[in-house]
């Protein structure tokens, strides 16, 4: 979708994020009905009182609405994408076209909750009013991304279509998927009647977790809560060279974090922080590229990121808690590094930082603060988990009745002590180019960390002993405590100033909420048809095997190079990510992408964890984000910067070269991840892991202490890589793993030997050609239990055929292995599928000794730019 730079940023996030029809007073209250409507409907679905009504009434219609919510969240979807995104240019009318659109959506969908029952009764049987209701529906899906998301996710969706439709006719398609086609009445009811392709888990996890999420981000930025970030961020950080850059990066990292749109983030902390950087010196290219950096890596901070933590839960099939874990510290590093590159960039300007009044806050002070900040979070957080723990022994089932009342006490004292400090100004348009002092600004909204504190309480610090709750109920109870606080922070600081409880006070709060309402469901419109849409995808994916096309064409020009491999499955992800939001990028680029590298690249020997796969394609995905040519965040921050568009997302790329690292390096070293290391090896880690991006941030901009030569560049660059990936050098010297042959795999299962980390390396005839084919598989183990045990454990059967060597047989459905093997290899064939040697971790010395030599260099560098340097460092 074609951008006019010349749209202002408001006008840009309208049309791109919340549709820009204005369309009259009547037209305005039906679309705000509807989305009070439908965020009411999604807070009703989320909480036990479905459940209550049925039980009490003895009606079913109360509990039925949560198991048809799909159908319900997408009609109210599809109904709002006609009222308020144009399909062409008439913004101050509705056509007659888009209320015809509007009655095919309402009808489409609920014919699936209104026929549910005769629909169950007949699956595969389609009727003809079966087919015309899914064509209808799918054509009215698509008309609604296009108008919603532009081309981009309307093409990508529609070849995989028709690849359903014609695919079969293809001989090379064919031959890759063994796809024998499908007829019209098998493809649509697969998509729209069935929970596997429209209706599946990218719109189950729209409609059970997604929508709170972007409710509850919603309803903190109506109450003042994104505003209180910058302001806190400004204090903070404006005073320090280049201070306005830094704060950017400080304040869309807390907004992005529980933001759905890298778009709506940039203009959120853009408005405010991009004036500031042009007024201390940066170019209008370089204040937006600060900040669609620091936007699009707020899609890829915990705990939300951008609400695809929820998706890789049902994909990746591990816990919310691993998730975060997995992804924490390459976004945190990857926030570090950006803080420093805007440092540089200021030294390299001669740019000085805000004035401020009172006491200016030196670079230790903020370190020392930080560290405060996150050993106070530590200690309080233990002393409510004794205190809960406290509560639930002397009264069981009662305690969170306590833990409320105190929780309310914590907000009154909040708001008491917001009270007694002057209210953040809101009119950006008269800031002066002075940072706010940090006390003040910080007692002034301190209360908006509370319901942000209990989202991730409930997500991620709950012990099992008090049940974790879900994602969706830890929003739910999250988004409820930040209603309250946006409905009564302003009459009770009202009345702790003295001043009682005007009604305006009352009626300010309450229109707080609403227009809360009005804007999580506005916000949620384009990811609503997202997701469906990307639901397609994944539909063609589970019925004929598409990603093994991309896989054949990829594994044809990388071919057994594991690097060629993984830079084609980046820029493709890249492609497939631009101009599409979070949730559906991720749906797309892991749907397609993720399969390529798990099968071939365990073809090439590669084997890493799934998760490490899944974040290594999101980050690509998100980087579309400030690529140009489409690059949308780009174009929300140079609306707000006057500048070039282009040049904006050029140079935010560049910013972002060191998110593009990342991927590349926590493939090949997965401590990056905190997969399988402890406490102190990841303290380790984070801190070598640190002083290798900053390294690699100074090469990328040519400037460290001062401007560098180019042999210091490239001993930075072999700084960078030794410390992010020291196993490569140890590799060189002492290959990791030791590989026995099949003589030697039959030894070992004949002595029942105990083995950890064992690779396995199968060769059989290739299930579509009958060529032979070879396939590597890493297998857990115990440590404690016999080879041949693990093996069964995994699904996997073992027969000895003597000179024949060890036959495996086809897994089951449903094992750890099954979709890797079954659609690999064969096992009807006349040859079979033998295990010809199984790998174990050699023994050798830790790789972490290789950040010695790459420290010295570290070292050697500094000094010699030490001699050269004339302004000071910080």
């Amino acid at each position: 979708m074609a951008r006019d730079s010349r749209l202002s940023a408001d006008e840009l996030v309208m049309q791109t994020d919340l549709g820009g029809r204005q369309a009259g007073p009547l037209v305005q209250k039906v679309i705000a009905g509807l989305c009070i409507l439908w965020s009411l409907f999604q807070l009703y679905i989320a909480s036990q009182l479905p459940g209550w009504l049925a039980t009490q009434t003895g009606l079913s219609f109360f509990s039925a609405m949560v198991t048809q919510a799909r159908f319900i969240h997408l009609a109210f979807a599809l109904s709002l994408a006609s009222l308020t995104y144009p399909l062409f240019q008439h913004r101050r009318h509705i056509p007659f076209y888009d209320l015809i659109l509007l009655m095919l959506g309402l009808v489409t969908t609920l014919y699936l909750v209104l026929f549910r029952y005769e629909i169950a009764d007949r699956p595969g049987l389609w009727t003809g009013s079966d087919v015309v209701i899914s064509c209808l529906g799918i054509m009215v899906l698509l008309i609604a991304v296009y108008r919603c998301l532009g081309l981009p996710l309307v093409i990508i969706a529609s070849l995989f279509v028709l690849l359903v439709l014609f695919g079969g006719d293809i001989t090379f398609i064919r031959e890759a998927t063994n796809y024998g086609g499908a007829s019209l009445s098998k493809a649509v009811g697969h998509y729209w009647m069935q929970s596997e392709g429209v209706f599946g888990v990218a719109l189950g996890v729209s409609t059970s977790m997604i929508f709170l999420f972007v409710l509850f981000g919603a309803l903190l930025e109506k109450a003042g809560g994104g505003h209180w970030f910058i302001q806190v961020a400004i204090a903070l950080l404006g005073s320090l060279r280049g201070g306005p850059a830094k704060a950017a990066v400080l304040s869309s990292m807390a907004t992005g974090m529980i933001s759905g749109s890298s778009i709506a983030n940039t203009v959120t902390t853009g408005t405010f922080t991009i004036p500031l950087m042009k007024r201390i010196g940066f170019s209008k290219e370089k204040a937006g590229a600060v900040e669609v950096a620091s936007s699009t890596n707020g899609q890829l901070t915990p705990p939300v990121m951008g609400a695809a933590a929820f998706l890789m839960v049902e994909y990746v099939n591990i816990s919310y808690v691993d998730v975060v874990r997995h992804a924490f510290l390459p976004a945190v590093i990857s926030y570090i590094a950006l803080l420093y590159i805007v440092h540089l960039e200021s030294l390299k300007l001669g740019l000085k930082g805000l004035e401020k009044d009172g006491r200016r806050l030196g670079l230790a002070m903020i370190g020392l603060l930080f560290l405060s900040g996150f050993l106070g979070l530590g200690l309080i957080t233990y002393v409510m988990i004794l205190l809960r723990s406290f509560l639930e022994n002397i009264m069981p089932d009662q305690s969170i009745y306590a833990s409320m009342l105190l929780l309310l006490l914590v907000y009154l004292g909040l708001v008491y002590a917001a009270s007694q400090v002057p209210e953040l100004d809101q009119d950006d348009e008269k800031k002066s180019a002075r940072a706010p002092r940090l006390t003040p600004t910080l007692l002034s909204g301190c209360y908006f960390l509370l319901p942000i504190f209990v989202l991730v309480w409930n997500l991620i610090v709950r012990t099992d002993d008090l049940d974790r709750l879900s994602p969706s109920l830890s929003v739910f109870w999250a988004t409820l405590i930040m209603s309250f606080v946006v409905v009564t922070h302003h009459p009770l600081k009202s009345f702790f100033r003295g001043q009682g409880m005007r009604p305006i006070h009352l009626l300010l709060g309450w229109g707080q909420f609403v227009a809360g309402l009005i804007s999580g469901a506005r916000n949620m419109i384009a990811i609503s048809v997202a997701t469906g849409a990307a639901g397609l995808i994944v539909g063609t994916i589970s019925l004929t095997g598409a990603h093994q096309i991309i896989g054949e064409l990829i594994e044809a020009v990388a071919g057994d190079n594991i690097m060629v491999l993984l830079i084609l499955v980046a820029v493709l992800s890249l492609v497939l990510g631009m101009g599409l939001p979070t949730t559906a990028n991720y749906i797309v680029v892991s749907s397609l992408m993720a399969p390529v590298i798990m099968s071939v690249g365990a073809q090439a020997g590669l084997v890493v964890p799934l998760i490490a796969v899944h974040l290594f394609v999101f980050y690509f995905g998100i980087l579309a984000d400030d690529t140009p040519p489409v690059g949308l965040a780009a174009y929300a921050a140079a609306a707000i910067s006057r500048g070039d568009p282009i040049k904006t997302g050029v140079q935010g790329f560049a910013y972002d070269i060191r998110t593009a690292l990342l991927p590349f390096m926590f493939i090949f070293n997965t401590d990056l991840l905190l997969i399988d290391v402890e406490p102190l090896h990841a303290l380790l880690v984070f801190v070598i892991s640190c002083i290798g991006m900053l390294a690699f941030a100074a090469v990328t901009q040519g400037y460290w202490l001062t401007r560098s030569y180019l042999w210091e560049q490239a001993v930075l660059l072999l700084v960078v890589f030794t410390l992010l990936r020291p196993g490569y050098w140890l590799d060189q010297l002492i290959p990791p793993f030791e590989r026995f042959e099949a003589q030697a795999v039959t030894q070992a299962l004949e002595r029942d030997v105990v083995l950890q980390d064992v690779r396995i390396t199968l060769e059989g005839p290739h299930f579509d050609s009958g060529a032979n084919t070879t396939l590597t598989l890493s297998l857990p183990s115990d440590g404690k239990s016999p080879w041949v045990d693990q093996l069964q454990a995994q699904g996997l059967s073992i027969i000895d055929r003597g000179l024949r060597g060890l036959v495996i047989e086809e897994p089951f459905p449903g094992t750890r292995y099954f979709d890797q093997m079954a659609t690999k290899f064969d096992f009807y064939g006349d040859i079979p599928v033998a295990i010809v040697g199984f790998e174990i971790p050699a023994e050798r010395p830790h790789k972490e000794w290789f950040y010695v030599p790459g420290l010295i260099l570290l070292v050697v560098v500094f000094l010699s730019q030490r001699r050269r340097q004339t302004v000071p460092a910080w």
